[in-house]
């Protein structure tokens, strides 16, 4: 909600209508409910005490797909270099979330199926800015997800503290900022070629676990994550060659 009200305070009076126009409507609900099913796995992960970190480092299968899809899809050129890498990253993946550890529970289904939803919202998203206003394609996404979870909130409504309220509008207010960016990433580069910049999240991801919540994540899960990383440098410096 904080970032559909700020991004009509800010961009409304200058773009009007147009803040709603799409050529790709259906395509444009698709990305919102993409985004929310995204969000709401990765939030229900975090609720099961899966840390951060190592939910983040899951949602990062999320490049395979897109690499997949975008070959199949997309008719995006995909060669043997970026397969190698991505699998890299996927082995990554598995030697976080690897059997007998304290991650091998159900609950770690949860943030695989976000990174299923957010490899699909990059796809569309590279879909929809060959058309859409970049304004507009975020507002409707963000305008989806306020007024569908707004009718579900209804049924687990706790009113926040003034604490809770300022980190709530904090995170809306990044959350525009960061979507609005990679939004117009994707209307100039392939989805495959932006991918792995996102791997970088993994280390804010366990940045953020460590200074709020005090996990550290053990010797194979910084393994897994060096991995994943070194996986997303390697698919660069490929496709520089």
């Amino acid at each position: 909600m904080t970032q559909s009200l700020l991004m009509v305070g800010v961009f409304a009076p200058r773009m009007g209508l147009d803040l709603v126009r799409s050529k790709q409507i259906k395509l444009q609900l698709a990305r919102g409910a993409c985004m929310m099913i995204a969000s709401l796995f990765f939030v229900l992960s975090l609720h099961f005490n899966v840390p951060v970190g190592e939910a983040t480092a899951v949602v990062f299968l999320s490049p395979l797909l897109v690499t997949w899809f975008s070959g199949r899809v997309l008719k995006e050129k995909i060669n043997t270099g970026q397969w190698v890498a991505i699998a890299c990253g996927l082995l990554g993946v598995l030697v976080i979330v690897r059997p007998g550890s304290a991650l091998f529970t159900a609950p770690i289904l949860f943030p695989f199926f976000s990174s299923i939803a957010v490899g699909a919202f990059q796809l569309l998203t590279r879909q929809v800015v060959k058309t859409d206003h970049i304004i507009a394609t975020n507002f409707m996404t963000g305008l989806f997800c306020t007024v569908v979870m707004s009718a579900i909130v209804l049924y687990f409504w706790q009113t926040p503290t003034l604490l809770d309220a300022l980190i709530m509008m904090a995170g809306g207010s990044i959350a525009m900022v960061g979507h609005v960016i990679l939004t117009y990433a994707y209307r100039q580069a392939s989805v495959v070629t932006l991918a792995p910049f996102s791997y970088a999240q993994i280390v804010f991801a366990a940045l953020v676990a460590y200074l709020f919540f005090g996990h550290m994540p053990d010797q194979m899960t910084l393994v897994g994550m060096v991995i994943i990383i070194a996986s997303g440098v390697g698919l660069i410096l490929w496709q520089r060659r």
